[in-house]
């Protein structure tokens, strides 16, 4: 995964940088969103790898596909993208490209794995202590695991704060076996 993520950096980076001079980024995320979920579609993806259609049409074909979304320098950075055979990165492009908006607006995603459902004052508290750490605005999303006995997971990018009692357990367990 780290490859294919390397690939679409430079990619991901020049849409941002296109997008943020024009105070497009709302709209360019939307864009690369809904055209990564359409090259996850099978039969779009074999269409879109198969070598009999030349680049041109890979990217006309997409954008025909997306039309509603896709701006006319939507559609010259598909082209871009199918000359250089990487249309099929678009979803890693999309990623990578919402971390960018996320840190250029200075938030985070956060999901919080809870083993009871939260109430909306423990989500403002905790989104308010999360921002608090972290210095940026959060984006809370919160699901309910009863197997998490007790306690809360909470992930956002590469930081995984395990709170929950599976967690000290495993741990525990893992301590007595060493």
């Amino acid at each position: 995964m780290a490859e294919v993520k390397t690939v679409a950096r430079p990619y991901a980076k020049a849409a941002f940088e296109v997008a943020s001079e024009q105070g497009s980024v709302a709209q360019w995320a939307n864009m690369l969103d809904i055209l990564a979920d359409a090259t996850k579609q099978p039969k779009l993806a074999a269409a879109l790898q198969n070598p009999a259609f030349s680049a041109q049409e890979k990217a006309s074909a997409l954008a025909q596909v997306c039309e509603e979304a896709v701006t006319e320098q939507g559609k010259a950075y598909l082209l871009s993208l199918a000359e250089n055979k990487r249309l099929l990165l678009l979803p890693a492009i999309a990623e990578l490209f919402t971390q960018f908006k996320l840190n250029f607006e200075k938030a985070v995603d956060v999901n919080v794995t809870s083993a009871f459902p939260l109430s909306t004052e423990q989500e403002q508290a905790l989104a308010a202590s999360l921002s608090k750490k972290l210095d940026r605005e959060v984006n809370l999303t919160s699901v309910t695991d009863a197997a998490l006995i007790g306690g809360v997971i909470i992930r956002t990018g590469d930081l995984i704060i395990d709170g929950s009692v599976r967690g000290k357990i495993a741990k525990l367990a893992e301590a007595i076996n060493s």
